[in-house]
Formats: structure tokens, sequence, C-alpha cells
């Protein structure tokens, strides 16, 4: 049976994977820069791989880091479900969700009563963040975020497919009235999708870098914002498209169905996701049990 390597090293590499340089993992870990880099150099010996290309400063891991990272990751998941089973936290009542803010305010918010029906002394902790949470820093059971599905070293679960319909102010529509007309007006889209404008154009037959400019936005209700203010082209959620296309505050100039039948791999859409070990406690397990039996298209007050 082949010997594993002292914790400390393994500790010392996940610390350094995840920071990206032997002094911020130090700082993390509360030793010296020389300290994390005599560990790294232990695994390596005791693995008889290299791990980390060193480059002058920089450090680059290897192949071979990367998959073992997955590995070490889980390990540390499956100790710290262990500490919590044996020290009953596995038993508790609590649970912390960390959301999207879009999410929470269109979608969750109305309906976690449904979940403390079913779960009475549940006590729910919800925060809103536009990016993944780290699980284990930030103490977070489960979150719901905005993506394409590409936390692949998660368990995830698809809950509600996010369609965008493309948008602009009525004095913008007079100047589109056709797809290559976009490449004349500055594109606004999420930060934390960078690509998602040359999917669409991609998917409208035109170059994407044929674009004017673009504007990246932080959170989708600021793009929304931009949008209706005219500074550009908009990707707006459908739910929001509606209602401003009803109030004429936004035109659809392609019309609403421009994007109907794009890729599935393309549609952005609200995500479960949570390491694995987490489902292991029971109030997080019916918590993912019950939000993925919602039927998110429904209106919270139609059920």
């Amino acid at each position: 049976m082949t010997r594993l390597p002292p914790l400390n090293a393994l500790r010392a590499f996940w610390a350094v994977m995840r920071k990206g340089n032997f002094r911020a993992a130090a700082a993390e870990l509360l030793v010296s820069p020389q300290a994390v880099s005599q560990q790294i150099r232990l695994l390596e010996d005791r693995l008889e791989v290299t791990l980390f290309e060193r480059k002058g400063r920089r450090i680059e891991p290897t192949e071979r880091a990367i998959l073992l990272s997955h590995f070490v990751q889980a390990g540390f998941d499956e100790f710290a479900e262990g500490i919590q089973r044996v020290t009953n936290s596995a038993h508790r009542n609590r649970i912390n969700i960390n959301v999207s803010p879009y999410f929470a305010t269109r979608y969750l918010v109305e309906r976690l009563e449904r979940f403390r029906d079913r779960h009475p002394g549940a006590d729910l902790r919800l925060t809103t963040m536009i990016e993944l949470p780290d699980f284990a820093s930030d103490e977070v059971d489960v979150a719901i975020q905005w993506g394409f599905g590409q936390w692949t070293d998660f368990e995830t679960a698809l809950l509600i497919s996010d369609p965008k319909i493309i948008c602009c102010s009525p004095e913008l529509a007079g100047h589109i009235s056709a797809p290559q007309d976009l490449t004349r007006h500055r594109l606004l889209h999420p930060i934390l999708a960078q690509d998602l404008w040359a999917r669409v154009l991609r998917h409208l037959g035109l170059e994407p870098h044929g674009a004017a400019s673009e504007i990246q936005f932080q959170d989708a209700a600021t793009m929304r914002r931009g949008t209706i203010s005219g500074i550009g082209v908009g990707l707006i959620s459908r739910i929001d498209a509606e209602e401003d296309l009803k109030a004429g505050t936004l035109v659809a100039p392609l019309g609403m169905d421009a994007l109907a039948d794009m890729e599935v791999a393309d549609i952005p859409g609200f995500y479960l996701i949570l390491p694995r070990a987490h489902r292991r406690i029971g109030i997080v397990a019916s918590f993912c049990d019950w939000i993925t039996s919602e039927n998110w298209t429904d209106p919270p007050q139609a059920r």
C-alpha cells in the first residue's frame, strides 16, 4: 500500500493551488513562505513528480498538480464532513445559503416559506454574492449561482434557465433592423460571462470580433439600467424584458424569439452548487431536495 504524504504537505499544496503563490498560501497557513516551499518539495519528493514549474518568482501548476488538486479537495471535504458528524453538527438545523442577488430577489425570497413549512425548525442564513463563494472560508453550505454549469468540481443542478432577449432603448431601436446592425453599437454584458455576446453573435451568423465596443457590468440589474438609459444594446432576462417591453422602456429590435433556438449549452441558467460531502448533512440534503423539486417557472402566487 502506498504511503500517504504528510497532511501538512497536502495542506500546503492545496493552499498554493487555491492562492496561486507561496506567499499567499503562507499567509493563510500562518507560516513562512519558506516553510510552504519546503512542504511542496517534500510532497514532490514523496510522489516523485513535479507539481509546480518555477519561472523566476512565478509558479505554475503542472498537469499532474491540477489532477491531484481535485482529489485533495475531495479529501479535505470528507475530513470536514467527518468532523461535522462526530460533533453532531450533521444534525444541526442551520443552513448557510449563498445566492446570486438576482435569483434571490426574483425567485427565492418569496418561496422560502415553503421550505419553512416543511422544516419549521430550520435556521436559514441567506447571503448574496455575484461570484461563487469559497465554501470553506465563507462557511457556506450551498450556493445558487448564474452561469453555464461550469463548476465541475462540485455537485450541480440546473434550477431554471435564463434565456436572454436582445433589447435596446426605443431611440436605438430605429437603427437596428437586422443582426448585422448590432455590430455598429455598443454591446452590454455581465462580467461573469464575457463570451455571452460572442455566443449570441455566432448564433446569429456573425463574427464576434466585429462588434464596435462592449461594456461589462457586475450585475444584471445595472446592465438593465444601462440598456434602458440607451448607452448600448443589452441581453436582458426574459422575465425583465417582458416587463420593460410592456412599459415601453425597452424594445426588442430583432423580436422576442431571435434567440429562441440557441443551443442549450449557450443558454445560461441558475444552478444549485455544493461540495458533494455537504449533501450528507441532513438539513442541507433536505434543502437540496426541496429546491430541486420546485417549479421555478411558476409565479410563487400561482402555487
